[in-house]
């Protein structure tokens, strides 16, 4: 069994080492990414009725699920922006400027390939026949209806060039492309809030941890080498070292669900981030669960750093949302970490913490011998009585930190270090108030900035080797 084990491990670093390599040598493709430029390579055209990838439009590793149709008059139809990209023609057959409205993912997809059908054919633009429907002209599940489908041309309508925009249409980052008729090709985009690969599940800027030595900080100035308050598999509250971050973007805003707990503890994470959940009050900590945080209601129980330094449940008694800047997702050694004094796993967009944990253990490992390279320790120690003590009630201002001084609505202890004294704004200088709405287990998401987001490729990696491998019921709906 445990050189089964050894053969699977050295078979995940040997992947690891091979996506390493290409993501060097590749690292200038349709989107953004790292290392040097590849050399320029001949498209091919797509075949006629082909698409990419071989799968249903409303397949998960596609665009996805419809979500709906938006009409003018309903909410969502916010969600839609305008395009008035000179170097794209817009049809409008309805004059009602309905084809310039798409979604913020299909827009920038849209530009990316404006400029790619100028650079391939010279004097030529692109040109849309079809993007928002909202005359019914489509089947009911059709995504036109959500701004999040196009059907396309070139301007000077040449059927011969349709094969190759097919091709242009899939590197500018299209999520489906359709080759599906002699005068037109479809494409579509992802929702922007939905589970794509751009994107993972994050807490806010201004949520603390606690690390090693008592002091606080927020997840905004918390960097890797820093040992946090996390649990073990063992049910241990230890000291874990981060080893990266698997999300950080300083700049994307984004609506995070608040679970408040009876005893004033607040952790705000995106919806498709996984919680600790129990049904019942649950004392022992393997009765409790990982779960995405949209499935969590009012009456289910997290598990909180007590008062006492120890673990202990703890009811959520309401659910809101707050709007804000900047989206982190810290991994640790042990895969868990204490935010605002709640129990959270470091991973999303999947519902299995063991099997996300699993996952990542290459990453993990490669991380850990590097760190021994450096002559730094890698494994999270048992917190000590002492430090239990400066580590108390981590969603309150510390009262045993010495030598505070005010800074704005925070306290600093040392740099980097903060502590906020502030309950009421909990964005306090990183973001502007945030905007609360009390729901009953609703669902929210990031709204994408014009900054691509700052996913790390390996967690990229395994979310597209999952759509290919698991059940898509096991991704965030």
């Amino acid at each position: 069994m445990k050189v089964s084990s050894w053969w699977v491990s050295l078979a995940w670093l040997g992947l690891l080492a091979i996506y390493t390599w290409s993501s060097l040598v590749q690292g200038c493709g349709p989107g953004p990414g790292y290392g040097f430029r590849h050399r320029s390579r001949k498209p091919t055209p797509m075949p006629y009725k082909t698409s990419f990838p071989k799968l249903s439009e409303n397949n998960l590793g596609a665009s996805g699920r419809s979500e709906g149709k938006i009409t003018r008059n309903s909410e969502r139809f916010n969600e839609l922006v305008c395009n008035y990209n000179p170097d794209i023609i817009f049809k409008d057959e309805e004059k009602t400027l309905a084809d310039r409205f798409m979604t913020k993912r299909c827009k920038d997809c849209l530009n990316k390939l404006a400029i790619a059908v100028m650079n391939h054919w010279p004097g030529t633009k692109l040109r849309v026949t079809e993007a928002w429907d909202e005359d019914g002209h489509h089947p009911p599940d059709s995504l036109h209806y959500e701004g999040r489908a196009v059907d396309i041309t070139t301007s000077d309508r040449v059927l011969d060039k349709y094969g190759m925009l097919a091709q242009l249409a899939v590197e500018a980052g299209f999520d489906f492309v359709y080759y599906e008729s002699k005068h037109h090709v479809h494409c579509s985009v992802k929702a922007d809030h939905s589970v794509a690969v751009e994107k993972g599940g994050c807490f806010p800027a201004w949520a603390r941890v606690s690390v090693a030595g008592g002091g606080q900080k927020t997840l905004a100035s918390l960097e890797p080498g820093d040992r946090v308050l996390a649990l073990s598999e063992s049910g241990r509250v230890v000291l874990s070292r981060v080893l990266l971050f698997l999300h950080q973007d300083h700049e994307s805003r984004s609506t995070f669900l608040v679970l408040t707990t009876q005893d004033g503890h607040r952790l705000a994470l995106t919806p498709h981030h996984l919680v600790f959940l129990a049904p019942h009050y649950e004392l022992h900590h393997s009765e409790y669960h990982a779960r995405f945080a949209s499935r969590a209601k009012r009456g289910d129980n997290v598990l909180v750093h007590g008062a006492d330094g120890r673990l202990q449940p703890s009811r959520i008694v309401s659910i809101s949302q707050e709007e804000g800047m900047g989206v982190y997702a810290p991994l640790t050694e042990h895969g868990t970490l204490f935010v605002d004094g709640v129990l959270a796993s470091s991973y999303a967009l999947i519902e299995d913490h063991r099997l996300a944990h699993w996952a990542f253990g290459p990453l993990r490992l490669l991380l850990s011998v590097i760190q021994l390279v450096r002559g730094e320790g890698t494994q999270g120690a048992q917190v000590t009585e002492a430090e239990r003590e400066h580590t108390k009630t981590p969603t309150h201002c510390n009262t045993h930190q010495k030598s505070l001084r005010v800074w704005g609505n925070q306290k600093l202890s040392s740099p980097g270090v903060y502590v906020n004294t502030n309950t009421s704004d909990r964005q306090s200088n990183w973001t502007s108030v945030p905007i609360n709405r009390d729901i009953e287990g609703g669902n929210c998401d990031s709204v994408r900035d014009d900054k691509v987001l700052s996913v790390h490729w390996y967690a990229r990696l395994l979310h597209r080797l999952g759509q290919i491998c698991l059940d898509p019921e096991t991704f965030h709906p």
